[in-house]
């Protein structure tokens, strides 16, 4: 329950209400519940920030076989917060938690064994790890995305709709809807990509995505018969799954020369969707959409030519079009280039551009924090590294002092509000941050409250 709704929640008080259904299991002994509570407690949401605490209750999964615990205790053993500075005790709770299946833990050996952190440095044992990592990404964007249709790439002029956010502001959003319903083709088909992914802040709506890309294939557009065809094919609630209607509008936007509508028709050939499978078909169509730059085209034929699947195996061929893909961020393709150079298929073996092309692979899904495992940000408050800083720069300057007063001012509130307000994870909270109630400037709102009563006291005294 707590997951869903956190899943649904889009305020901090539905998000807080989330985190009491996870206190209630957490009492219950689920560990999933544990788990989200031990993080709610290291990152100090809703106020309730205790590492100390955080630590035991991970200690305590830890013992019970939970790797996200064991590499939480690795990344904070290995920065000393909360615990001892040990990069010895770090290897082997980030050792343990690889061993259960995390793949935070399997990106950080990773990065260790290529860098020589505190392990003698292994090319091999670093491709080793970061090869569990991109087969997981892998096999899950291919079971996820089954068929490999483009769902990202925005074709037409989405980008323009809002050029400076990726919030499409509510007014844009209805004077853009006035424009699709008088008829401009190329908003519509924008309107359609954009609910199909849910992107600049509006809700994924499979309805709405069909309604404009109807319009926009009735007045003419390719783009938007292979949308339509695309939806068909994947099937969703406004569009079943429905292969005969998939080729339909796949031929009709192919009839136009539209890479989509040709790559889409090399698909339904390729794996015998609503057709006889046809490899010769597939290639066909595979070629005349790589030839217009289509990037998953690219990764298609490149795949053919690597598997011998209708045609004769040729690694040159297949690093070609693998490369030609992976230029433009297709992930699949950037896996399949690294299993080449990881065995030397077809290129000359390289343990470093192995690895290289499988740490892209891994940031190109955004499936992996990829700061917090290299240690290159600190994702929670560290309160008194932030005093030193604050000290540290009010020596630099004298012009720094006022500045610094003031950010130390709000630091101690915040921290003694927190330490007030702190109570056990086991019991229901109701206090609301000073962010959502005031927003997110209230530290400017108190500080301009202080001094108008300042100047409200200066002024009785010498008035």
């Amino acid at each position: 329950m707590g997951i869903q709704i956190l899943q649904q929640s889009k305020s901090q008080k539905q998000k807080a209400e989330a985190y009491i259904f996870f206190a209630k299991a957490a009492d219950m002994g689920n560990l999933k519940a544990m788990e989200k509570m031990a993080d709610a407690l290291l990152f100090g949401n809703f106020g309730m920030q205790n590492i100390t605490a955080a630590i035991q209750l991970y200690e305590s999964l830890a013992k019970e076989g939970s790797y996200k615990a064991q590499n939480a205790l690795g990344f904070l053993s290995s920065y000393g917060i909360g615990m001892e500075y040990n990069q010895a005790k770090a290897l082997i709770y980030y050792t343990f938690g690889s061993a259960g299946g995390s793949m935070m833990s399997q990106m950080i050996l990773g990065y260790r064994y290529l860098s020589g952190i505190n392990v003698l440095q292994n090319c091999e044992v670093a491709l080793s790890h970061y090869k569990k990592v991109a087969d997981y990404i892998a096999d899950k964007l291919e079971k996820s995305e089954g068929i490999p249709v483009e769902k990202v790439r925005l074709t037409e002029r989405p980008e323009n709709l809002s050029s400076n956010s990726e919030i499409l502001d509510w007014d844009i959003y209805q004077y853009y809807k006035f424009l699709a319903e008088r008829g401009d083709v190329q908003i519509q088909v924008s309107l359609g990509q954009l609910h199909l992914i849910g992107r600049k802040g509006l809700d994924q709506d499979y309805y709405k995505a069909l309604y404009y890309f109807l319009k926009a294939a009735k007045a003419g557009s390719a783009n938007a018969m292979a949308f339509i065809g695309k939806m068909y094919l994947e099937g969703n609630a406004a569009a079943p799954q429905n292969n005969a209607t998939a080729f339909k509008y796949f031929s009709m936007a192919a009839s136009k020369g539209n890479a989509i509508g040709l790559h889409g028709l090399g698909l339904l050939y390729f794996y015998g969707k609503g057709v006889p499978v046809n490899y010769a078909e597939a290639l066909k169509y595979f070629q005349k959409a790589a030839e217009k730059g289509w990037p998953n085209a690219q990764f298609q034929l490149g795949f053919m030519y690597y598997s011998g699947s209708g045609v004769w195996k040729d690694y040159k061929l297949a690093f070609k079009y693998f490369y030609l893909a992976s230029q433009s961020g297709q992930p699949l393709a950037i896996y399949y280039l690294a299993e080449m150079y990881a065995t030397g298929t077809g290129v000359l073996r390289s343990c470093r551009t192995a690895v290289e092309k499988r740490l892209k692979f891994s940031k190109k899904r955004r499936c992996i924090q990829w700061h917090f495992s290299c240690g290159i940000e600190l994702p929670f408050k560290d309160i008194h590294l932030a005093r030193r800083l604050y000290d540290m720069a009010a020596q630099t300057s004298p012009d720094a002092h006022i500045p610094v007063f003031l950010a130390l001012m709000k630091l101690e509130t915040v921290h003694l509000l927190q330490d007030i307000l702190l109570f056990n994870f086991t019991m229901r909270w109701k206090w609301m941050t000073l962010d959502n109630t005031i927003g997110p400037c209230w530290d400017l709102f108190v500080i301009g409250l202080i001094v108008a009563v300042l100047i409200f006291l200066l002024r009785n005294r010498y008035g």
